[in-house]
């Protein structure tokens, strides 16, 4: 049960992830080859877009990764807006909080992979969105409309249950996702229908955990929570951390990784850790697992800005969360040739597409190899980005360096590379609830 536990931790999710990478500088990979030697030009890539974007004298501008920017896509405030709203009725500070927490809460478990294609068209304006900002846009007018809520029980329509008479998250259904979503068979989105079964499946966990979401598994009552379990002056990142494992580790599908039959969520076997571990001689099968907690760790990072922002607090040990294993950071090194797939798997990999670049599901050992290694190396980049800028008395967090450079810079090498499209380098085939 220790090992079970120390997967579902922050602190497995580096450690694993470092033994990966020293694999790899004695390339001992299995997917992948690996040229330590341009990381160098991949931290003066991405110290160029945070100069080019905050400098001489605006790094303090400069957000931590989280959901709130993706709201406020195209120049807009919408998050603001809200706000301004809620104060304006009357609401103060912890109920405003408590509203994001609501809202952000699902737009982070929406916002996997939508696909190439989709978008959504925001109202009024006619605008156009598509991946996360379009899933955000699109999870803000669900939520203003009281798709989650239902108004007897709460002030206003504005606010998520797990469970309420006609809404709610655990009896959303399809069709009235799709049509908020404004799916149609030419607007397609990865994986409706699991993302649907998610929320059905999370809005039943928060209703299990009446001491932390009320009895109407509100998500937002985890702004009382946490405000009761203080350290000090300091809001604790550990204790949002195990707040969220335990709501979301029972609600993952069915088929995420199991160990002795308890559900460890984003966590995978990898060929790597098994050789490490073959010579360890134990048969613990937990030593070949790489963990990331992806969703989870985006939906932490979400979280913490509105008690920032909103409540002026700060967080003990946010330091121990890690970079994102995701496609956008995981392509910034593929397509800057730190990161290449070895021969004979990009031909599968383009077999298995048909098209012109590669892609592999999921949960197959390439993309685990893959994520654990970007895990590590957004490790090195931060300590390169950071000694970059301590020569200007600036320092920048991992969740900074996410936002405004190595999240970014992923972005935009897609566009540069694969214009029509924007995709990744390597494909990933998902359900909707990972990436």
């Amino acid at each position: 049960m220790a090992d079970i536990e120390y997967l579902k931790g922050l602190k497995a999710v580096r450690e694993r992830a470092h033994l990966v990478l020293q694999a790899a500088e004695k390339d001992e990979l299995t997917h992948f080859s690996y040229f330590p030697d341009l990381m160098p030009q991949v931290a003066g890539y991405v110290a160029g877009i945070i100069d080019r974007d905050f400098g001489p004298d605006k790094f303090h501008e400069i957000p931590p990764h989280g959901r709130w920017q993706h709201f406020n896509v195209g120049g807009v405030n919408r998050v603001e807006k809200l706000i301004d709203d809620w104060r304006s009725a009357g609401h103060d500070e912890l109920e405003i909080t408590r509203r994001l927490v609501d809202l952000f809460f699902v737009a982070v478990l929406l916002d996997a992979g939508a696909g190439d294609f989709w978008k959504f068209t925001e109202p009024n304006t006619g605008n156009l969105y598509g991946r996360s900002e379009g899933i955000a846009v699109a999870a803000l007018y669900m939520f203003k409309a009281g798709t989650f809520s239902d108004s007897s029980v709460h002030a206003t329509k504005e606010s998520v249950d797990g469970k309420s008479m006609s809404h709610g998250l655990s009896s959303l259904d399809i069709g009235t996702f799709r049509n908020h979503f404004q799916i149609t068979p030419d607007n397609e989105i990865i994986g409706d229908t699991s993302r649907v079964d998610l929320l059905n499946s999370v809005g039943v966990s928060l209703l299990n955990l009446p001491e932390i979401f009320g009895s109407n598994g509100r998500p937002g009552s985890l702004v009382d929570y946490l405000l009761s379990n203080k350290k000090g002056e300091n809001l604790d990142y550990e204790t949002l951390w195990s707040v969220l494992q335990k709501t979301l580790l029972p609600a993952w599908p069915k088929n995420r990784t199991q160990v002795s039959g308890v559900p460890i969520g984003d966590a995978w076997p990898l060929k790597v850790l098994e050789k490490l571990s073959s010579g360890q001689q134990s048969d613990n099968d937990t030593l070949k697992i790489q963990p990331f907690h992806k969703l989870t760790q985006w939906l932490a990072y979400s979280l913490s800005v509105p008690f920032i922002r909103i409540l002026q607090l700060k967080w003990e040990n946010i330091d121990q969360g890690t970079g994102l294993p995701e496609y956008r950071n995981g392509g910034l090194f593929v397509d800057l040739g730190v990161l290449k797939l070895k021969d004979e798997v990009l031909k599968q990999g383009l077999d298995n597409s048909g098209k012109k670049v590669p892609s592999f599901d999921a949960t197959s050992d390439v993309i685990v190899e893959w994520r654990a290694m970007t895990v590590a190396l957004l490790d090195s980049l931060h300590g390169l980005i950071s000694d970059h800028f301590a020569q200007q008395g600036v320092r920048l967090s991992m969740t900074q360096m996410l936002e405004a450079g190595a999240w970014k810079g992923g972005r935009e090498l897609a566009a540069k590379y694969r214009p029509e499209t924007r995709s990744s380098p390597i494909v990933i085939e998902g359900d909707g609830t990972l990436f």
